[in-house]
């Protein structure tokens, strides 16, 4: 039974980047807008992912630069990561966001709701019992840990709970080989924990160049990670201790490793299990929600999807789910003027230490376009901004169309990576060619200088 029906112009189901965009935006109307999020308001990337993340990974950063520099001017001996301490600087950053985004909502005029919400009809959602009937939908619930499928998968810690875990256990073990583990792994090592990597394929990142993620592993493989390729976890049980036992499987054998933690670092996939989307004949699959151009459903135009949980063919990444929430707000106010999503080239980058980046194409999809190309490479570690930095890991990889020296694609590894390849996405963007890179008089000495030597 449920309690009287609300009747509104929208409904947005989320509230990170891209609910908040549209819900912000959409408020400027004379519409009756409603929110609601069974989780504390702000989403992942505030709350549980981008921003908290990179406060630890900062400190990382930090240890590790000044262990390049032992023996060069530094002495290390005081450089430690206490991770209670780093844990709660972090809070600092993440207390305040919910109420933020509450009172943000509240101000706006906008109807907030707490609860699970699933759709009862095309035109209708339940949540905890009141019933919600609106014209538009707009689904943003982000992504979730995908199911792995193995006994004691319940063992398993996510990325949220690695984010705010008071004390650092020993000894830790990821599954699977990417983002997520390398960001955590290199910064768990680094306050002194045992880290052991299990990836089942036979190679980690493989959305980015082979020779940079081989030198990133060796510099992994360096810091004391244990990293096991072609290895597949098959189970995990708790021991009397407390501690945990992995059955793992590599060429037909099979071997129990022990751990204090396992953490879940397989992927995430779009979060629609629990919404119903059936029963508003709202097509979607693994990949999400099923959109067309403009981001609406293909089935059910009342509805709209943005973010990790549209299937858009985008990374799952808050800078698109931000240029989602913008156009759909754009498109549900002027429904006879839309425009479909500006993405540009999106750069991604994992933020371990050092960092890897990647933004365009890369040499198989250059190829598989028809495309004809230099390709430009080298070890970054032999320039002098890194010799200065004492970093031994850094490399490039960019590729130059011929004949219209633009820029297609380019991936980085080293202390610089996250923000220089910014600069690579801006020259892909504007058809910036290698030519008017070179000819730059950037700030120097920088390691924004080197891009002139990339190009």
């Amino acid at each position: 039974m449920h309690q009287t029906t609300k009747i509104l112009d929208l409904l947005i189901l989320g509230t990170g980047p891209a609910a908040s965009r549209v819900a912000s935006k959409c408020a400027e109307t004379d519409w009756h807008i409603g929110i609601v999020d069974p989780r504390p308001y702000g989403g992942t990337c505030a709350l549980r992912g981008c921003n908290p993340k990179k406060v630890l990974v900062r400190a990382a950063e930090l240890v590790d630069w000044v262990g390049r520099m032992e023996n060069k001017g530094v002495r290390s001996e005081g450089a430690i990561i206490d991770w209670r301490e780093m844990i709660a600087f972090k809070r600092t950053f993440t207390e305040s966001v919910t109420s933020h985004n509450e009172s943000m909502f509240e101000d706006l005029g906008i109807v907030k709701f707490h609860g699970n919400p699933r759709f009862l009809t095309p035109d209708s959602v339940d949540i905890e019992g009141q019933k919600i009937q609106a014209r538009h939908f707009v689904v943003a619930t982000g992504a979730v840990p995908t199911r792995l499928g193995i006994p004691g998968e319940n063992y398993l810690a996510n990325s949220d709970e690695f984010l705010e875990m008071d004390h650092l256990p020993k000894r830790l073990l990821f599954i699977g080989g990417g983002y997520v583990t390398f960001e955590f792994a290199h910064v768990a090592v680094r306050a002194g924990a045992e880290v052991s990597i299990i990836e089942n394929s036979d190679r980690p990142l493989s959305r980015f160049d082979s020779e940079l993620v081989d030198a990133l592993v060796e510099r992994t493989c360096e810091l004391g990670i244990e990293l096991r390729t072609e290895t597949e976890v098959k189970s995990i049980k708790k021991n009397s201790n407390g501690s945990l036992a992995v059955e793992v499987t590599s060429d037909g054998s099979s071997e129990l490793l022990e751990a204090d933690l396992v953490v879940h670092g397989a992927g995430r996939v779009p979060n629609t299990d629990d919404l119903d989307l059936e029963r508003a004949d709202v097509r979607y699959g693994p990949e999400g929600i099923e959109v067309d151009e403009y981001l609406q459903s293909v089935s059910n135009s009342s509805v709209y999807a943005a973010g990790d949980v549209a299937a858009n063919g985008e990374p799952l990444l808050s800078p698109v789910a931000r240029e989602d929430g913008q156009t759909l707000a754009e498109n549900l106010l002027s429904p006879d003027n839309r425009r479909k999503p500006n993405y540009g080239p999106v750069a991604t980058v994992v933020f371990s230490v050092p960092a890897l980046a990647s933004v365009g194409l890369d040499e198989e999809r250059a190829r598989r376009a028809g495309l004809r190309f230099s390709v430009n490479t080298g070890d970054r570690s032999l320039d002098h901004s890194m010799q200065k930095v004492g970093e031994q890991h850094a490399r490039y990889k960019v590729l130059v169309e011929e004949e219209s020296d633009r820029v297609l694609g380019a991936q980085l590894l080293g202390p610089d990576a996250a923000e220089t390849i910014n600069l690579f996405a801006l020259a892909i963007k504007h058809r910036i060619s290698a030519r008017e890179l070179r000819s730059m008089l950037f700030a120097s000495p920088t390691f924004i200088d080197d891009v002139r030597f990339m190009v």
